[in-house]
Formats: C-alpha cells, sequence, structure tokens
C-alpha cells in the first residue's frame, strides 16, 4: 500500500532531513520552504504522530512478527530529529534574550515600568493549539479605508477591549506574501496580541498587489498607511508622535523600505509633503536587496526570474534604478530610526546573506540602535503561528518594543521634570 506504516515513517523521515538541512539551490528553495516550514514549526506535534503510529504498528503485528524493521528505523531517524527541532525552537528563548541584553547592555529592562515579562516557554494547551492566536482581551476595529479604495486599501486595528486610551505607542504591521497575495488577518497576530495587551494599538494594513499593481504600488499604500496612522489614529487612542513598524518576508522588506525613506517624494505621490517617518522598525526575514547589490548569484538570480516580470514588470539590466531604489540595503545613510532585524539561519526563500548585508551597512553608519537576531535551525515565516519557537521570539520582541517605547519617552519626561520647578516659581 502506498500509504503502509513503512511509507509513512520513510516519507517522515526525509521532512525531517529536509527540515534540518533545507535546500540552497534556487529552484529546490521552495519546495525546502514549503515542507520544512510546518516539520519545524509543528515538531511536537509531528513526533506525537510518529510515535503513535509506531505504536500502533507493533501493538498490530506483535503476536504475527510482521514488523517493519524500515519503518521503525525511520520512525526512530525521524524522532530524534524532531527532539533536535525541538531543542532548536526551546533555545531560542534564551538566544534572543541573550542577543538583545548584547545589543542593549544587561540592565536595559531597568528602562521598563512594567516589568511583567515572563520567561516561560509555551504551556502543553499552547503547544496544543498552536493556531490559537487571538486573545480575549483585544478587540479589533476591521476595514477602516487608509484610503479611497476596495478591500486592499483597508486595515484593522487592534487594542486593548475595554481601556480608555491616550497617547498610547502605535505598531503598524506591514503582511508578507511576495508581493503578489497575502492579507492583513493572517501575518503578525501574535506580536499584535501580545503587544494590544500591553497597552500598543497596532495597525494591520493591506495594500495592493503585483501583477496587477506592480511595484512601487506596494509601498506607496504602506507609506500612505503611515500618513493616515499620523492623521487619525489619535482618535483611536494611539500616539502619531510614536510609530513602530514591522512585516514579515515582502513585509519586512516594505517594513524596512518605508523605513529608511522617510517622506521621500518618489514613493509618496501627492502626498510628497506628509511626514512618513517611523520610530522603529522590526523587519522579520525581510528582503533588503532586490537589486543584486551584494553580487550573489542567487539575489540576482531571484531579481531577474521573479522581480522582474512578476511585481516590477521592468528588465533590471536595462532599467536598473527602480530595483536599487526599492532596496533598504540601498539607503542606509545613518538617518535611519532604531532597527530589530530577525532571520533564520536556515532562511531558504530569503537567504540570510540578505540580513547580514543589512546589519552590517546598518552597524557601520547608523546614528541609532541595531539589534539582530539569527535564529539557528529556524525557516522562513517561522513566526506565522504559535510555535514554540515563535512565542520565544515574540516575547523578546515584546521587551525589545517595551525597552524602545521607555527610552523615547525619557527625554520628554526629563524635559517635564526640569519645567516643572520653574514653573512653579
Amino acid at each position: 500500500m502506498l500509504f503502509n506504516y513503512r511509507n509513512r515513517q520513510i516519507l517522515m523521515a526525509a521532512l525531517t532531513a529536509n527540515a534540518l538541512k533545507p535546500s540552497q539551490n534556487r529552484i529546490g528553495s521552495i519546495p525546502a520552504f514549503a515542507m520544512g516550514w510546518p516539520t519545524l514549526e509543528l515538531a511536537p506535534q509531528m513526533l506525537a504522530l510518529g510515535i503513535a503510529d509506531t505504536a500502533q504498528h507493533l501493538l498490530r503485528h506483535r503476536k504475527t512478527g510482521d514488523i517493519s524493521v524500515v519503518g521503525v528505523g525511520a520512525a526512530m531517524v525521524a524522532a530524534a530529529a524532531l527532539g533536535q527541532m525541538i531543542k532548536q525552537a526551546h533555545d531560542a528563548g534564551e538566544q534572543t534574550k541573550a542577543g538583545i541584553r548584547e545589543a542593549l547592555g544587561p540592565d536595559y529592562l531597568d528602562e521598563v515600568d512594567d516589568q511583567t515579562f515572563s520567561d516561560k516557554g509555551s504551556s502543553p494547551l499552547q503547544v496544543m493549539r498552536p493556531f490559537k492566536m487571538i486573545e480575549s482581551e483585544v478587540e479589533v476595529i476591521k476595514d477602516v479605508n487608509y484610503r479611497i479604495g476596495g478591500s486592499r486599501a483597508r486595515l484593522d486595528i487592534y487594542r486593548p477591549k475595554g481601556v480608555e486610551l491616550k497617547d498610547a505607542p502605535v505598531l503598524i504591521q506591514v503582511h508578507g506574501g511576495g508581493w503578489v497575495i497575502g492579507d492583513k488577518g493572517q501575518q503578525g497576530l501574535l506580536l499584535m496580541n501580545a503587544m494590544a495587551k500591553r497597552g500598543w494599538i497596532c495597525v494591520s494594513v493591506n495594500y495592493r498587489l503585483a501583477p496587477k499593481h506592480p511595484f512601487p504600488a506596494q509601498i506607496i499604500d504602506v507609506k500612505r498607511a503611515i500618513a493616515w496612522v499620523k492623521q487619525n489614529i489619535h482618535e483611536y487612542g494611539g500616539d502619531p508622535a510614536y510609530v513602530v513598524i514591522t512585516g514579515g518576508s515582502a513585509g519586512g522588506h516594505l517594513s524596512s523600505l518605508a523605513a529608511v525613506t522617510p517622506s521621500y517624494a518618489m514613493y509618496q505621490p501627492g502626498f510628497e509633503e506628509v511626514d512618513t517617518s517611523v520610530q522603529a522598525c522590526v523587519p522579520f526575514y525581510g528582503v533588503y536587496d532586490v537589486a543584486g547589490i551584494i553580487g550573489d548569484s542567487y539575489s540576482k538570480g531571484i531579481r531577474d526570474d521573479f522581480f522582474a516580470p512578476s511585481v516590477f514588470q521592468k528588465d533590471p539590466k536595462t532599467d536598473p534604478e527602480p530595483f536599487y531604489q526599492a532596496s533598504p540595503l540601498y539607503h542606509v545613510n545613518g538617518d535611519e530610526p532604531d532597527f530589530l532585524v530577525i532571520h533564520g539561519a536556515n532562511d531558504s526563500l530569503v537567504r540570510v546573506t540578505q540580513a547580514r548585508a543589512f546589519v552590517a551597512r546598518l552597524k557601520e553608519v547608523s546614528k541609532h540602535t541595531v539589534t539582530y537576531l539569527e535564529l539557528p535551525g529556524t525557516q522562513h515565516a517561522f513566526e506565522v503561528f504559535g510555535s514554540i519557537r515563535s512565542r520565544h521570539v515574540i516575547k523578546a520582541v515584546e521587551r525589545w518594543l517595551c525597552w524602545h517605547r521607555a527610552t523615547h519617552q525619557k527625554p520628554a519626561r526629563a524635559a517635564a521634570s526640569v519645567a516643572e520647578p520653574s514653573a512653579s516659581a
């Protein structure tokens, strides 16, 4: 039988092998990701299934002795690999905490008033329900138009339920999907719910998609969304003077590009004078070079085979300027906001070399904080649902954002404390 016990366990062993060491071939990168990402992030569930399948097989055939030695061997190999993946996922907790401490200093949380940070990993219930990410304490205001248009011109607002907010920090979430698919309700849910519970307002935006709308339609829409937030978020209790932007994959690219091109006229047609600056950016597994600036064959191949025909609909050999302008790496000049860059070392869709080059350039010239978290054994899109690893990483991002908000407010608080005595005098 095609799906007998032996073949199921051989397939499981093959999936785990791919997850631990995904293909670095450009053609094989998409199937490597498609099979490796769920295997990595659902390793506990897959291990439980493998154990149950093996136990059932042994019980069924214990009397006849017709036990599949190959199947049991494959199951043991898969179980060992899945156990390694689970350990790597748990290790992400200490790795991310150590990475932030290294960047900000061991006492960085002393700046934060609310110290209710949990060091616990995922609970058994969370491991059993990885797709439950909506918190009951959070309300969602859906489908608010940030410009004239249909569903691609709308955003959702996440905020704490039943709480009167004033000057709450704002987080803008930009979804991924290769610039051609995706929706505001599909990504960033763990982070937005976590921050909304802490009193933040989170704004998840849609944008026009290629190939129907070639680039730069996507970044123009993201900038329009930032402009809308600056002009309107106070009505929802948000602080328009403090805006952080985040996103994954294509959203990591667009959020980073928006962060390094404040009030950039080319990407703000008709609203050139509007302030679209942000105070910080947190890109997950983003694309930072769509022009092939890094010079590696992989980036150039993706540029020529995907970005050129599907997203830009231009030839980078005869018209390279749009590709350079769309690369966050190209715009780094020292004036960009604080960055927390997150990338998986085993990302087969967007090579980790992109993040390393971007972070190296930021650290070389930036006047602001640059924090980099590179996660061993981690694929693309790892935080789309509530896995062990993703919950650890989101807790680290939560700490970083709370630190950033606290330190960003500090000069204002200091100025107020100085002004107070002179006013009473």
